[in-house]
């Protein structure tokens, strides 16, 4: 497929979060390779243009409507779902709406309408307020399209990181670590750092224990489940190394000896990315990529911050990136 041709659905997000002014704040700033389908609430996004002096006009559409629209309009899929604008507030008609945008969106993409899906983000409270038995978008995603192994890659600059688990509380995090789930986290993060350019990608491990256990001395989980994962994946030619101290891989990876690397849980891949990406006082950067998805999904590195929301302070710099992800991911 032509990289002039890829279309982009933008989920809002919460509508009480930063999500719509991010995409307002960004929708300006793309070129002629991104053709975006908003999927969102008309009302919503026109009250938060207006509010940040952005003019932009969208061509509301239905799913068989959809087309390439004239250079100065945005398709819009106006689910009309937010009857009572209620920013900076954990609602189950927040959450709801959240719900229906993401659902949408992933109907469109295993439809072949749109070529990939980027997400503003949503309220965890606020889905689960709203019926869902999920935490977040990746368990959503996987669920819509039937996939059995999903993980999620954090990239900020030059660090690339993937995880074992995400949003589960950390004793349930150390028991997930087996050598099944390492091992597919090394075969996704593979695939993935390949699809981004990378030719025999080096990937670090991080252990899960202090020092990565010390040969043992500070816990199990390195030799029972992470070596014999890695040698796995060393014996289908994947270049995964460890595991290593996760207070040390890090900042080697950030200084480029290595494509990618593994943790273990959220937090441990998470506080390195956010260092980075979060390091400015009014940019955030950094991009959440699903992998192991039939569709590509790219999403920002961040939370709906309703400390912010109505302040005009919100950073599009993470969903530009995003944006910019999900164009690379469509031309491999």
């Amino acid at each position: 497929m032509s990289i002039n041709s890829c279309d982009l659905a933008l989920t809002m997000g919460d509508p009480g979060g930063i999500g719509p002014e991010i995409i307002i704040k960004a929708l300006p700033k793309l070129d002629n390779r991104v053709n975006p389908v908003v999927i969102g609430d008309h009302n919503t996004l026109s009250r938060v243009a207006e509010s940040v002096g952005v003019n932009i006009k969208f061509e509301i559409m239905s799913d068989e409507q959809l087309k390439h629209t004239a250079q100065d309009k945005i398709s819009l899929i106006d689910c009309a779902n937010v009857s009572n604008y209620t920013p900076a507030k954990v609602t189950a008609s927040n959450g709801s709406a959240s719900l229906e945008y993401i659902h949408k969106a992933i109907e469109l993409a295993k439809g072949d309408i749109v070529d990939a899906i980027v997400t503003a983000p949503i309220h965890k409270q606020a889905i689960k307020m709203a019926g869902s038995n999920h935490t977040g978008h990746t368990g959503i995603l996987a669920d819509r399209t039937d996939s059995d192994s999903v993980s999620m890659l954090l990239l900020e600059g030059p660090l690339r990181v993937a995880h074992v688990s995400t949003h589960v509380p950390l004793a349930e995090a150390c028991e997930l670590v087996t050598e099944e789930r390492v091992f597919q986290t090394l075969q996704l993060t593979h695939g993935a750092i390949n699809d981004l350019g990378f030719d025999a990608p080096r990937i670090a491990v991080a252990g899960l224990n202090p020092h990565a256990s010390d040969g043992g001395l500070l816990g199990e989980q390195e030799q029972n489940a992470i070596e014999p994962a890695i040698e796995s994946a060393q014996n289908e030619q994947i270049n995964a190394i460890g595991p290593i101290s996760p207070d040390t891989v890090f900042s080697r990876a950030a200084a480029g000896e290595f494509a990618a690397v593994v943790a273990m849980y959220h937090d441990q891949g998470h506080i390195p990315i956010k260092m980075l990406g979060f390091a400015g006082e009014s940019v955030v950067s950094g991009v959440n990529v699903t992998i192991g998805l039939p569709i590509i999904r790219t999403s920002v590195d961040h939370g709906t911050a309703f400390d912010i929301v109505g302040e005009g302070q919100a950073s599009e710099q993470s969903m530009l990136d995003a944006i910019e992800t999900a164009v690379r991911l469509i031309d491999t």
